[in-house]
């Protein structure tokens, strides 16, 4: 029981540094919630016409103030999640944006993000045959072209588009609201700091 005592009170010496994990989550996440606010303001237009059409879209009400809304809270959820700053309140309509993804766009298509019919869970058929047309692409690649200058840079997959990223980002942001955005690294911190003393 001692010994069990002594690696407890080792573990609980980490909580120093405990402010790493959730500015690990706010810096993995900012860039994705960035890039995907900056893609959504350049193709506004597109992108409201996405969101509205009901034959090759989300067939969403009131198409650009939802492209609005959920370029904005990207936007301003990249830089708020790299600063720290109002992490917990961010964090909710992210959350909301990650559940719109996960159910309007990519719950049809499975669990996978790519398609690896190895590691298939849900939808098997679709991964089996996403498999056999890489496969296919590959060999034709590898006839006519330059396959080792193509893979140079990675490889060839097949984007199933399933839950998986969205379902992650939901977590990791869930988890960001629960905890805040941590001690030290956050503007979060330095302003409680401020206000209670």
């Amino acid at each position: 029981m001692e010994k069990l005592l002594q690696l407890q009170s080792l573990l609980d010496r980490t909580r120093a540094v405990d402010f790493l994990a959730p500015l690990a989550l706010r810096l993995y996440l900012a860039p994705i919630f960035w890039m995907a606010g900056v893609s959504k303001f350049n193709s506004f237009e597109d992108t409201a016409a996405w969101f509205g059409n009901p034959d090759w879209g989300l067939g969403l009400p009131m198409p650009d103030l939802m492209a609005f809304l959920a370029t904005s809270t990207e936007l301003a959820g990249g830089v708020m999640l790299l600063l720290g700053l109002g992490v917990r309140w961010i964090s909710i309509p992210l959350m909301f944006t990650m559940l719109i993804a996960a159910f309007s766009v990519h719950w049809v298509n499975g669990w996978q993000a790519i398609a690896d019919a190895k590691f298939c869970l849900f939808n098997c058929s679709d991964a089996i045959a996403a498999s056999e047309r890489l496969s296919a692409a590959k060999e034709i690649l590898k006839e006519h072209g330059n396959y080792e200058w193509l893979t140079e840079q990675g490889s060839f997959v097949i984007l199933n588009n399933g839950i998986e990223f969205a379902t992650t980002y939901f977590i990791m942001l869930l988890t960001l609201f629960f905890i805040g955005s941590g001690k030290y690294a956050s503007l979060d911190y330095w302003i409680a700091k401020k206000f209670k003393a």
